[in-house]
């Protein structure tokens, strides 16, 4: 017959207990009879297929009825990374059957011409969501330029009309990776109600309007950033946690709570030219409930959250 362990015992001091390839500290945050578990993979790629093809048959709809959506993609200058992200979106377009326009000029254009066609573009009918691809060159000014995008076509959420709507809880469009992570946990039956939810990265992006969405449901949310102090002790009381703080690997099993929800936002590249997240993916995957794969988790849900944007706009100029 099996002894009854003392809570001394559970929670033992002594060497180093070994999980696979973890060493877990002394005196640990969480008991180590938590950790045989391996966690739920949350396939980007499998609901981004499924909630495009809704989209899709949303957008023949409209089109049937004389309103094709619409989205222009302008691109200043030649970054790699930006080209790749600018090609990805226009033929996530193509593919939903929605119209798309990708405006291409060199990094030394003068921001005249870019703000004149963005003004052509909010007063083009056919375009119905207008994404200026981020970072742009130094002579312009990243606020101003998505300040000159109308409101109603800015379908990445940025406008500050649209921030602010976002934080009194009347979102006219969600931020489309803070979007995606939310559908994320939809799909996976995680509600954030009366959960503790951590955001490391305080970014415009991804950290501050994923803190409104969680808060707004009901979550109790802390925002963590380079300046956190111990910031392992508020990532292990996490229920959720999503990693959006451009490190390789930097979230370890061990800042982890066992059976935590984790949302891994990074994209970072390898000296081996690899891609990996912010996220130790194969040990904490060990100890989470539920994680995302870099590449094929966020990424394809926030090209796919540009399409919703997109479609919930056109839909709304087909009601005018």
């Amino acid at each position: 017959m099996l002894a009854k362990l003392s809570l001394q015992q559970k929670f033992r001091k002594g060497p180093l207990p070994i999980y696979g390839k973890i060493r877990f500290p002394d005196n640990p945050p969480f008991p180590y009879f938590f950790l045989s578990m391996s966690a739920k993979i949350l396939d980007g790629n499998a609901l981004a297929r499924s909630l495009r093809a809704d989209y899709k048959s949303r957008a023949a709809l409209l089109s049937a009825q004389g309103v094709k959506p619409g989205l222009a993609v302008v691109l200043v200058g030649e970054n790699p990374a930006s080209q790749v992200y600018v090609r990805n979106k226009v033929n996530a377009c193509l593919e939903a059957g929605f119209h798309s326009e990708k405006i291409l000029y060199p990094a030394d254009v003068a921001p005249r011409v870019v703000f004149e066609r963005i003004a052509a573009l909010n007063a083009d009918p056919a375009i119905h969501g207008i994404l200026v691809q981020l970072p742009l060159p130094p002579q312009f000014d990243s606020g101003a330029v998505l300040e000159a995008i109308a409101p109603e076509k800015d379908v990445d959420g940025f406008h500050a009309e649209n921030v602010g709507a976002l934080v009194q809880g009347q979102p006219r469009f969600i931020p489309c990776t803070p979007y995606g992570i939310m559908k994320f946990l939809e799909s996976a039956g995680v509600d954030p109600d009366g959960k503790e939810a951590v955001v490391i990265g305080r970014s415009n992006i991804v950290g501050k309007p994923m803190a409104l969405l969680l808060t707004a449901a009901n979550a109790t949310v802390t925002v963590c950033h380079s300046r956190t102090p111990d910031l392992a002790a508020h990532t292990r009381r996490a229920d959720i946690l999503v990693a959006a703080i451009g490190k390789a690997r930097f979230v370890t099993a061990d800042m982890v709570k066992p059976g935590a929800t984790v949302i891994d936002v990074g994209m970072n590249r390898l000296p081996d030219g690899k891609l990996c997240g912010d996220v130790d993916f194969d040990a904490v995957r060990e100890i989470a409930g539920a994680i995302t794969p870099v590449p094929g988790g966020v990424g394809p849900m926030t090209i796919t959250m540009l399409l919703a944007n997109t479609l919930e706009a056109a839909e709304r100029a087909a009601e005018q």
